[in-house]
């Protein structure tokens, strides 16, 4: 069944993608979800209230440092995957945004606006469904073609991805899994990649994005992919390492850790599931909210917060 772009009652966008929908999931925590946020990251309505309390303290006290401390939604992103440590959310909010003050190269004008080649492409795409209530994100190396789009449009796109896994409660929760399908990686590729680049990469998504990562499935990796995992090496942290599987085309160990029934059939899964289209339907999805992220592009070190006139 093709794909198509619909609308709910409120005007809101998905896409129906035979029997699934893909939309972003903005909505408060269900009961389930408040019982694994319970579980998982010792969030009570009494420690949320704490932790707010303290994290806005230490961001008043932050100099130059601009976030709309009354939007506790916004707040929420960084400390739930910290498990409501203040301090540690705190510190991974000094990270990501001193990253994104350095690195303007890649991170400016982040809107989904400036990134729709890569989605339309459908070099990046989201699976319209949830595992065990993580997000699941895959990276088509196929259809990556550097003359065409740069490792810094493409990391920007990474960040895009990782931001909108941000801003959904249920995977602040939940957590995202990532397929790197490394099918059609050549040479053309690995020099892409300086150890400066790689070791920026491995900053950002280690020590600055807020999201819980669940896994990382390497998948139809050539032999030419060594080369480029020798580059990256060297900055992958051990708590990383741990969450990195190096599959081939061997499913046994994938469907171990995303059941079959959650797999495409081209992972050794038993989902029968055609995604062809669904880039450029994905692009209309995030335009919709364009407003919303070039609000976000106000936050951070030397920023001046946009007050809306009321």
């Amino acid at each position: 069944m093709t794909p198509i772009l619909g609308n709910d009652t409120e005007g809101i966008p998905f896409i129906q993608i035979g029997h699934h929908v893909l939309r972003l999931d903005l909505e408060d925590l269900d009961d389930h979800y408040k019982e694994r946020a319970k579980c998982e990251l010792r969030e009570t309505p009494e420690k949320r209230k704490e932790s707010l309390d303290k994290f806005k303290k230490l961001i008043e006290d932050e100099p130059n440092l601009v976030i709309p401390l009354d939007d506790d939604s916004y707040l929420l992103k960084f400390l739930r995957p910290c498990k409501f440590y203040e301090e540690s959310a705190f510190k991974r909010m000094q990270r990501y945004y001193r990253f994104m003050a350095k690195n303007t190269k890649y991170t400016s004008n982040l809107m989904p606006s400036t990134v729709e080649t890569v989605y339309a492409n459908e070099i990046i795409e989201f699976l319209p469904f949830r595992v065990k209530g993580s997000r699941v994100m895959i990276l088509n190396i196929k259809n990556w073609n550097p003359k065409d789009v740069g490792v810094p449009l493409l990391f920007k796109s990474i960040i895009m991805a990782l931001e909108i896994a941000m801003i959904e409660p249920r995977t602040q929760v939940g957590g995202v899994h990532v397929i790197l399908d490394m099918e059609g990686f050549t040479i053309n590729h690995v020099m892409q990649f300086s150890p400066m680049v790689a070791k920026m990469i491995m900053d950002f998504v280690q020590d600055c994005a807020a999201t819980r990562l669940k896994g990382i499935h390497v998948v139809n990796q050539p032999y030419v992919f060594n080369m480029a995992y020798q580059i990256f090496k060297p900055f992958i942290g051990q708590k990383l390492k741990s969450r990195l599987h190096f599959h081939g085309n061997k499913w046994e160990n994938l469907v171990d850790l995303i059941p079959k029934d959650f797999l495409l059939q081209k992972y050794g899964g038993s989902l029968e599931l055609n995604l062809n289209g669904v880039g450029e339907l994905l692009v209309e999805v995030l335009k919709y909210y364009e407003a919303d992220y070039e609000k976000l592009t106000h936050f951070g070190y030397g920023k001046e917060l946009q007050v809306e006139q009321k």
